[in-house]
């Protein structure tokens, strides 16, 4: 049953009241033939309210437009709700049983498995659009799923809910979590507001990862984090997360960045910077 089934018997449709009414609560003296006993007043004031309401329960159930009753297709398995998405019914050799679904899991009538409760971005639920009122617990708008940050300008931290505990998970730099797959993605394929892309991002001293130019590592494959080196400091280098945010890196004392290697090397091993140290000009930062 759907929603508040209720279950009503009605009285068949009445015809004659006075045999419903019975002898008791009319006279049948041949002088009152006409008109109720006085005394039996109190009796038909009684029935006739009565009568009344159940006229009323009978057209409330006929009006009633939430009522639904499933029927098994099949004597034996798990079907889904045709209007809510977390709701199935199981059959077992005919007799069906209603369930519901753990609060932020709905049901998967693809799914193989004997649960069939799944993540809601693995299941299309089309026309089945109510879900049971949530249960939310702290971080964690529902007891189960994969939820962003609240705060909407923090776009790479995500929590996972399991039974309203939450675990807290972050996408590879540089990635923004998306909610609709459950997955971390590129900041323009998620487009949430508030995070915006950094595909354009600039440094304070004006650096920018270059665009339309994966860099390549020997093998021909793109580097996923490329290293560029600083244009006037052999100790600093660039890093461009997933090729598209800036960030600075620095060599520890002694040594500077190599570009063939992609890694920071002794000073006689990258041409231009054997000297660096050796330069009383030259002050670097630890």
């Amino acid at each position: 049953l759907r929603t508040s089934a209720r279950e009503y018997q009605c009285v068949p449709e009445v015809k004659n009241w006075r045999n419903v009414l019975g002898r008791s609560s009319f006279s049948k003296h041949h002088h009152h033939d006409r008109l109720p006993n006085p005394t039996m007043s109190g009796r038909v004031h009684l029935i006739l309210p009565f009568l009344m309401a159940v006229a009323l329960v009978c057209s409330a159930a006929d009006e009633s437009d939430d009522y639904f009753e499933f029927t098994c297709p099949k004597p034996d398995g798990q079907f889904e709700d045709p209007y809510q998405c977390d709701k199935y019914y199981e059959c077992d050799e005919g007799r069906v049983t209603e369930k519901l679904c753990p609060d932020g899991l709905v049901f998967n009538p693809d799914s193989k498995l004997v649960n069939k409760c799944d993540q809601v971005f693995n299941v299309q639920c089309r026309d089945r659009k109510e879900l049971q009122p949530p249960k939310p617990v702290g971080v964690c708008p529902r007891q189960n799923g994969f939820f962003p940050h609240p705060d909407p300008s923090i776009c790479n931290i995500f929590y996972n809910c399991v039974n309203g505990r939450e675990l807290e998970m972050m996408c590879v730099a540089g990635l923004h979590f998306y909610q609709t797959t459950g997955t971390c993605v590129w900041p323009d394929m998620a487009n949430r507001e508030g995070c915006g892309s950094n595909a354009n991002k600039k440094l304070n001293d004006g650096f920018q990862c270059p665009k339309n130019a994966p860099k390549m590592d020997k093998n021909g494959q793109i580097v996923t984090h490329p290293n560029y080196p600083h244009p006037d400091d052999c100790q600093r280098f660039y890093i461009c997360l997933n090729g598209i945010e800036p960030r600075q890196g620095t060599c520890e004392q002694g040594m500077v960045y190599n570009e063939d290697l992609q890694r920071c090397d002794d000073p006689e091993n990258v041409p231009g910077c054997e000297d660096w140290y050796n330069n009383p000009e030259t002050d670097p930062e630890p």
